[in-house]
């Protein structure tokens, strides 16, 4: 998923906001002691999760997906005032983690974490959400749209992570395994649905970026 090469990069993080204190050290202990550490979204695209949310202004926020809970404390940053964050994530075995370092957060009042499957979860969920980050298992990434673009509110958001999966769907040669053809059936579905504007903007292993008209 390192598309960039490492001096832009270099110079990229070098020109963006630093991590806060606490991000920092969720980084750290995420591939000190976590598996699959190239999960966690990290300070580039941790930086653009906080930055759009703080253009939005949220008072709605759900996650599918919340791994070690970098990016819920990145997109929980530009909430409003009285907003809520609700993050999704199946794995019990990081609650510990999820509830050391959400805990930290200073919006940990106004996030809400919940363990279980995503694709029954939703459906209790209120409506009018101003904005959703997709970043859970790629074969229900349609499935998830799905689920989550009713309770959108109209003029919201969706980012979905990982849509450029490596580069693979870009190369046809390459899309000969299920989550390759997952998510390029997903990116094919948005681009194809009247109801969604949409951007994939190529940051790390691409966001797509989707806002319901």
């Amino acid at each position: 998923m390192d598309f960039l090469p490492p001096k832009i990069e270099k110079y990229a993080l070098e020109n963006s906001s630093p991590e806060t204190e606490l991000l920092s050290e969720l980084n750290r202990e995420t591939h000190l002691k976590i598996l699959s550490p190239r999960m966690l979204s990290g300070h580039l695209q941790g930086r653009v999760l906080s930055m759009i949310s703080y253009m939005i202004r949220p008072s709605l926020i759900l996650e599918i997906g919340t791994y070690s809970g970098y990016s819920a404390i990145c997109l929980a940053e530009g909430l409003a005032e009285n907003g809520k964050l609700i993050t999704i994530d199946n794995n019990e075995e990081l609650t510990p983690v999820l509830n050391k370092f959400l805990k930290k957060s200073p919006k940990s009042n106004q996030i809400e974490l919940l363990i279980g499957d995503a694709t029954k979860l939703i459906t209790d969920l209120p409506n009018n959400i101003d904005l959703v980050f997709i970043d859970a298992d790629k074969e229900n990434y349609s499935l998830y749209f799905d689920l989550v673009i009713d309770k959108l509110r109209p003029g919201g958001f969706i980012l979905a992570d990982n849509v450029l999966w490596s580069g693979k769907v870009a190369e046809p040669i390459k899309m000969n395994d299920k989550s390759t053809l997952e998510i390029s059936a997903f990116n094919k579905k948005i681009q194809n649905d009247m109801r969604v504007e949409n951007v994939l903007l190529p940051i790390r292993d691409g966001i797509m970026m989707i806002r319901k008209k």
